[in-house]
């Protein structure tokens, strides 16, 4: 991204004059940005990788063929999405069905998300009010495992201290049973098939952004410039003096 590559260069220019609050006017600062030359094939890379990380299999394909970018497996991808969609949809058991599939020791060998996915399922069997199923699988499934890592006992706790409560809205973890809840499960799930296909768990395209706004805010300590406000249209805003 050019315009993160000028803002730190710019923040070495102004600590090294150590002097007042410097003034950069817009013509100034296009003038810089055009000057940066980023490769187009950088640039695609970035946005399939985007696209294959948060699971746009349509786009991707479509994509692909547009840039000429390199072969990418919809088959993985879209074994990773049914995955996601299972615990969004709040069939567990699916999912652990179609990652054991995918690859057994993804769950072997990541124990604290083999029990959040347990717990999950223990929080579905909650929420359709199924009280004798869900404490016997409390029982059975999850308390051993709370008895050998103490985080886990206490999540299982918050998770059975749902039954005790007629009106969860009353209840200090009523979160558990929220969507986000799902959807932070199929998050987890999603990044651990990502890391064992040899994929990085997060796309990068995020990643730049945060680092545009940390830079943005340390520039703004030292000058004025035209800034970006407004990532999703990407617009200089004239400097404020």
């Amino acid at each position: 991204m050019s315009l993160l590559w000028i803002i730190v260069h710019q923040l070495a220019e102004i600590e090294a004059m150590a002097g007042s609050k410097k003034v950069i006017t817009r013509e100034e600062w296009e003038k810089k940005l055009k000057d940066v030359k980023i490769r187009k094939e950088d640039m695609n890379k970035l946005v399939m990788n985007f696209l294959v990380t948060e699971g746009y299999v349509d786009a991707a394909e479509k994509f692909r063929k547009e840039s000429g970018t390199e072969h990418i497996d919809l088959t993985t991808i879209m074994d990773r999405m049914a995955v996601k969609k299972a615990v969004q949809c709040g069939n567990v058991e699916d999912a652990i069905e179609k990652v054991n599939d995918l690859n057994p020791e993804i769950l072997d060998t990541n124990p604290q998300l083999f029990f959040h996915l347990q717990q999950q399922r223990l929080i579905e069997l909650i929420r359709n009010g199924k009280v004798e199923e869900a404490l016997e699988f409390a029982q059975e499934e999850l308390a051993p495992r709370g008895e050998e890592n103490q985080s886990f006992l206490e999540e299982l706790e918050r998770t059975v201290a749902l039954l005790a409560f007629e009106d969860v809205n009353n209840c200090p973890f009523g979160e558990l049973l929220d969507i986000s809840q799902r959807l932070k499960t199929a998050s987890e799930v999603n990044a651990a098939i990502l890391t064992s296909q040899s994929h990085e768990k997060d796309p990068k395209l995020p990643s730049l952004l945060k680092m545009l706004l940390w830079a943005q805010n340390q520039l703004d300590e030292k000058a004025a410039y035209p800034r970006i406000n407004n990532l999703s249209i990407a617009m200089l805003e004239d400097p404020t003096v």
